[in-house]
């Protein structure tokens, strides 16, 4: 199994009588969730399941990767780990799942994957921790990307080095 855990991208800043569910990506957001799109398309083969926090920002996110997706509170702003993990049938599901969720429960869902204990692990906006089941209780990381890693696209066309 391979498990792609995916943080939203940039949101707005909570503003007070907006529910934090309703915050949106912000411009900068939109292109962080793009630039990550294109990446994980073209590693994305097969059936993938997406599983997707109910939150704005989250779905705004999903929507990037133009893939028809599930949207689960167990994955939600309120999420465990543990949940996370069992969601995304953790480690035994055939296949690749992507989770588009938040902090810290991503971070702490890596942790828990990677050792058996969830930890405060850091994830960023936008970024992806791409885990894979090996068996027998083995895992090993595939790739860790944040989206300020890829290109943009338009300074590779024209040859230019960031």
């Amino acid at each position: 199994m391979d498990l792609i855990l995916w943080r939203h991208a940039d949101a707005e800043d909570a503003a007070p009588g907006k529910p934090d569910a309703a915050r949106a990506l912000t411009a900068q957001g939109v292109k962080q969730a793009r630039r990550m799109a294109a990446w994980l398309g073209k590693r994305l083969s097969g059936e993938v399941l997406i599983v997707v926090s109910p939150a704005e920002r989250a779905q705004q996110t999903a929507l990037a990767l133009a893939k028809r997706f599930e949207t689960s509170r167990e994955v939600g702003t309120a999420a465990e780990p543990q949940s996370v993990l069992k969601t995304a049938g953790w480690p035994d599901r055939d296949g690749t799942v992507v989770v588009v969720g938040h902090q810290p429960t991503l971070g702490q869902a890596a942790a828990l994957a990677l050792t058996g204990e969830a930890a405060d692990w850091g994830v960023k906006k936008g970024a992806i921790w791409w885990i894979e089941s090996r068996g027998q209780g083995e895992a090993r990381v595939r790739a860790v990307i944040s989206p300020d890693m890829l290109s943009s696209g338009k300074r590779e066309a024209r040859g230019e080095r960031r």
